[in-house]
């Protein structure tokens, strides 16, 4: 009796596996756009040797799965439709069904913080969200994920078409380049946001590449970031499993009903960076505080103000879950629905979670309160604080150490890149850089070879655009060193490689914030460019003048630029007098330099106070903001010097 139970387990279990649906990657769903004019690449999963059979706009394709239960087919290279059509994937015992599919273009869009900036926070988002309706754009945002090994599936996402709901989520350059990419071709276009801000460049180049770079060469023989790291990643795969199964939403610290007892919980005053009270540590800590309201409140709605929150934030009132953001300078405004508050005493809880450097609850005190019935209630002062699941419980660093997307090579291309290489693309979009700029000079290596990489990986060298780092912190009052500077300097060298092409927004950026909320230009200029290089359109032109070559004159130097009809300034100062020039003699010393334009495609640069000029730079440092070289245009030049001093980041 007891082998008969046993056989008929296993048969059981062989026969539900036999009945197993065909299985496929999330980014395969319902409105999904397909690139044309290449052949189309379908894979998943099915049982070991089962037959699977895709159909799409007339054409089928049958293949069988593998030893391993893999599948894949090429369904044959079309043309743009914006036609909706049904997708099906059948195999022996289901059939998978994608509805409102399309064929055009498919971008990829990828970098840090700036690159999936959000468009509803954006200059004029209101009146852009509100018309940005448009079924020919269709939109994938790829969930976050480290992964130690390549995986063969995002975590979340799926195809959503593009309206007011959905673009005012999605990745602002990514939209306006879309958009303008569309409007342009009047091609369905496919826009795949795949970001993490604050990430380094490192982090998004597979492992096969990194561990042959300067630095990494030590892991050559090692085949994966989790073979490389070895025993140190128990402490850090604990960890995570705590940050997902958070003791405090387990036992709900935020209700009321859960007493704070002083055994565990400390005080903290608030606005500030924990770090200043718990040391460096990322994670999650909670934070709860008691309001007294008077009778007059009881039952109004309210909305409750944090100044900013590094990096998100989970907040909940007398119990009540009012509101989360991710974005570590973003002040947050929950409303509060009526009934929730009482008279007397009201709980406040929030759940900071940290994933680098800084954390905490911050800003300005003014901006930390209870607003009802146009009364404001301070909460500024002290909180009491409760870590739940942080990296000092767990042995780990709190400077990005293991679990963090910059500990170590790979994890962000592992699991949110490698899963999608094959998808066809036309091409990729880029912001990234200002991770990167305190070791700008190893740039000049590191993104080259992640553009090469990635290539490789999808097989062609498709079209690649990225933005060059926006002005940045308070301009120099005097030339000097600027990381900034040699960080712009190495993406125009990478500018070398085949088929791509940059964004100049040295006119766009902020002083004071790290993310300029224009996107609109950014995602204009990047539209250039692809146009220019990916669309083969000559009348665009893909970017502003380009240094070529330096001649000395006496007491002057000339500089030869490559543009696109007359060189001028951007004001449109008729004696063509130009800003941001600095010239240097054999003592490497830059002076502020007087410069014009002497005809079409060159400029005169001089100094009284340098008789023998050498060399000469334009744009150089972190906030170039006076620079005003451009042609007809109307894109700037990039910053760019003559000489090849080591630089600071060497």
């Amino acid at each position: 009796m007891k082998h008969s139970i046993v056989f008929l387990f296993a048969f059981f279990m062989a026969w539900q596996t036999a009945r197993a649906e065909v299985e496929l990657p999330r980014f395969f769903s319902d409105n999904m756009v397909l690139q044309r004019e290449q052949p189309i690449r379908i894979w998943g999963r099915a049982a070991k040797g089962e037959s699977v059979t895709v159909r799409f706009a007339g054409a089928e394709v049958s293949t069988k799965a593998d030893r391993s239960g893999r599948w894949e087919v090429a369904l044959p290279a079309m043309e743009a439709d914006a036609t909706p059509r049904e997708m099906t994937v059948s195999g022996r015992d289901g059939e998978r069904r994608f509805s409102n599919v399309v064929v055009g273009d498919v971008w990829l869009c990828s970098g840090q913080s700036n690159m999936e900036w959000r468009l509803d926070p954006t200059t004029d988002c209101k009146a852009e969200i509100a018309a940005s309706a448009n079924p020919n754009i269709r939109l994938l945002s790829v969930g976050r994920k480290v992964a130690f090994e390549e995986q063969e599936d995002i975590d979340s996402g799926q195809w959503v078409e593009c309206t007011p709901e959905t673009s005012r989520v999605f990745s602002a350059v990514g939209y306006y380049f879309g958009k303008f990419i569309q409007a342009e071709t009047g091609v369905p276009v496919g826009l795949i946001s795949s970001t993490w801000g604050g990430t380094d460049i490192e982090t998004w180049t597979s492992w096969g590449a990194m561990r042959t770079t300067p630095g990494y060469d030590r892991y050559a023989a090692k085949g994966s970031p989790r073979e490389a790291i070895g025993k140190e990643l128990n402490g850090y795969l604990a960890y995570v499993s705590a940050l997902k199964n958070d003791r405090g939403d387990r036992e709900r610290w935020y209700d009321p009903s859960v007493s704070a007892s002083a055994k565990y919980w400390r005080t903290m005053r608030l606005p500030q960076l924990w770090e200043n009270e718990l040391g460096p540590v990322d994670g999650h800590v909670w934070f709860r505080k008691s309001v007294q309201l008077p009778a007059a409140a009881a039952g109004k709605a309210g909305v409750l103000h944090l100044p900013a929150v590094d990096d998100a934030d989970v907040s909940y009132v007398n119990g009540h879950r009012v509101g989360e953001t991710h974005g570590w300078d973003r002040p947050r405004h929950y409303d509060i629905p009526a009934g929730v508050l009482g008279e007397g005493e009201n709980l406040v809880a929030v759940r900071v979670e940290d994933t680098a450097r800084d954390g905490g609850i911050w800003g300005a005190a003014d901006g930390l309160y209870l607003e009802v019935g146009g009364e404001r209630y301070d909460l500024a002062g002290e909180w009491l604080c409760r870590p739940s699941a942080t990296t000092a419980m767990y042995g780990l660093s709190g400077d990005g150490n293991y679990g963090q997307p910059n500990s170590f090579a790979s994890l962000l291309y592992n699991g949110m890149i490698a899963p999608l290489v094959g998808y066809g693309i036309k091409g990729a979009i880029w912001y990234q850089g200002e991770n990167n700029a305190g070791r700008a000079r190893s740039y000049r290596e590191l993104f080259p070879a992640m553009i090469r990489d990635w290539r490789a990986k999808w097989g062609c060298d498709f079209p690649f655009f990225w933005v060059q780092l926006a002005n940045y912190r308070p301009v120099a009052e005097q030339p000097g060193e600027s990381e900034w500077a040699e960080l712009r300097e190495a993406q125009n060298m990478t500018l070398a490689l085949p088929a791509t092409g940059q964004a100049v927004i040295t006119d766009i950026g902020e002083a004071n914030d790290i993310h300029p909320r224009n996107k609109r230009d950014v995602g204009y200029r990047l539209s250039r460019a692809a146009l220019n290089v990916a669309y083969g359109r000559s009348d665009v032109a893909a970017g502003g003048p380009a240094y070529r070559s330096m001649a000395c004159d006496g007491n002057r130097i000339v500089l030869t630029f490559d543009a696109a009809g007359a060189l001028r300034p951007a004001d449109g100062n008729r004696y063509g007098y130009l800003r941001g020039f600095t010239i240097a003699g054999a003592d490497g010393r830059f002076v502020w330099a007087r410069a014009y334009v002497l005809d079409s495609d060159r400029v005169a640069v001089f100094s009284d106070a340098v008789p023998e000029p050498v060399a000469v730079r334009y744009g150089w440092a972190d906030n170039p903001q006076d620079n005003d070289l451009t042609d007809a245009s109307g894109l700037l030049a990039s910053p760019f010097r003559t000489d090849d001093r080591p630089g600071i980041t060497k």
